[in-house]
């Protein structure tokens, strides 16, 4: 948990004012649906299966006791509407800049252009960042997100390096 970010707080979207706060255990089965709304996530094998929920709630415990991350969870009328995942990480370039990695960002389809993913991604820099004496705020994003791309540009990001994956066969 970054405990240098004063959670919960309100933010404001075209559509109203929702809560940001840390994610808890019992927010796994919302979390778990936000994978399962996203196409490009589904296809990865995030389906929401009742099988699959033991491998996301350990995961999530793990998020949540790393003292340099944090799963945050945007709530309206007690729903979980968003979501994003955000990891210090110290570092030597940059004068030993730490950076911020914000991971998994995801709006629920029927919330998408609705203004949460600016307040949220606005708080990132504006808010968050700052606070934990980040230099630089980076993040990924698969190369099927065209829209998502367009809109991380929009707000100042810059497409400046091509990642690389390997998937490791676990036994």
């Amino acid at each position: 948990m970054l405990d240098a970010l004063e959670l919960p707080l309100s933010l404001a979207t075209r559509a109203s004012a929702v809560t940001l706060r840390r994610a808890v255990p019992s927010d796994a089965a919302a979390l778990i649906a936000l994978l399962a709304d996203d196409p490009i996530s589904a296809a990865r094998g995030d389906v929401a299966a009742a099988e699959d929920r033991p491998v996301y709630e350990a995961a999530l415990r793990g998020i949540l006791d790393d003292p340099m991350n944090d799963l945050l969870v945007a709530e309206a009328a007690g729903e979980v509407i968003g979501t994003f995942q955000l990891t210090l990480i110290p570092g030597m370039a940059r004068r030993g800049a730490r950076r911020l990695l914000v991971e998994a960002v995801r709006v629920r389809s029927d919330q998408r252009s609705s203004g949460l993913g600016l307040a949220m991604m606005r708080w990132v820099t504006d808010v968050a960042a700052p606070a934990l004496d980040a230099g630089l705020v980076q993040l990924t994003s698969d190369a099927a997100r065209v829209d998502a791309h367009r809109f991380y540009e929009r707000l100042g990001f810059t497409g400046s390096h091509v990642g690389f994956k390997y998937a490791v066969t676990l036994p």
